[in-house]
């Protein structure tokens, strides 16, 4: 009963993981939308709102970082001004980088309000803050040579193959959970997960997708590998994903910014960001 439940419970979270890729084939990695077309919020009427400022960091790329000239740049920026133009008060908007130590006493000193520099929602922090739903989330993935890369359905498939993952991480016990019948080969370093791989020493490496896409598309990986498979989106392991902080009692302006986060992924808008931040997609 246990394997059958879990061959239901992963079959379910990568169905849940293409409806949010847009229905597209699970080899074919594609632009997230966490959005449902058919949900219409509410537009707010912030025309009393004196000022939105945002508060980030300067050391998150490519979120939040400072660009060759020392501009203020990233995924967050580009997103929070376009939140502003979406709630009509590009004049009252602002964006202010301080330490991570000092994001949540600036916010609570009313010094900003929201904080968009990747803070977990989690029932403690919600106890602080008011977030936004979420825009972005993780996916797992794995990475094969791409002479063997597999395509859905890869559980079968995967029996008794080395898969490297990161000792200790949600990922191996993801793994371990939903993909009983590989061979788990649990690493310390992720440099080292990734010479066994190129060394055709493993099969197939398991990890958080967005990291997995920046080392595809290095110099590291010298074009050995893909993805396969997925994506997996499993909150229950990885977390609920991105989504913008206000204060505790300021759950009107979250809901504003479901507004804006809304209308910027059905237009198209937060495409262009992701692929702009993501060339390489992890969906």
């Amino acid at each position: 009963m246990a394997f059958q439940w879990r061959s239901f419970a992963l079959a379910s979270m990568l169905i849940g993981a293409l409806s949010i890729a847009g229905g597209a084939r699970a080899a074919e990695p594609q632009v997230p939308v966490l959005w449902d077309a058919k949900e219409r919020l509410p537009k707010p009427d912030l025309s009393a709102l004196p000022r939105l400022r945002f508060l980030t960091t300067t050391d998150f790329p490519p979120f939040n970082f400072l660009d060759g000239a020392g501009k203020l740049s990233g995924f967050h920026i580009d997103l929070a001004r376009a939140i502003c133009a979406e709630l009509g008060i590009v004049d009252k908007c602002q964006i202010q980088a301080l330490p991570w130590a000092e994001l949540e006493g600036a916010l609570q000193k009313g010094e900003g309000e929201a904080i968009i520099a990747g803070i977990a929602a989690t029932p403690e922090s919600r106890a602080t803050y008011a977030f936004s739903r979420s825009y972005l989330q993780f996916p797992a993935r794995f990475v094969m040579p791409k002479s063997k890369a597999l395509t859905e359905p890869v559980f079968d498939k995967l029996r008794g193959k080395r898969v490297g993952v990161i000792s200790g991480s949600a990922h191996e016990r993801m793994l371990r959970d939903y993909f009983n019948t590989v061979q788990v080969v649990p690493f310390d370093r992720p440099e080292d997960l990734y010479n066994d791989l190129k060394a055709s020493k493993l099969d197939a490496a398991f990890g958080d997708g967005m990291r997995l896409a920046f080392w595809l598309e290095g110099s590291d990986a010298a074009g050995c590998c893909r993805f396969a498979g997925g994506p997996y989106l499993a909150p229950e392991y990885l977390g609920s994903g991105m989504a913008i902080a206000t204060r505790a009692d300021n759950p009107a302006l979250a809901a504003a910014l479901d507004y804006a986060l809304q209308e910027i992924s059905m237009k198209g808008t937060f495409a262009e960001f992701y692929l702009r931040y993501f060339p390489v997609s992890f969906f």
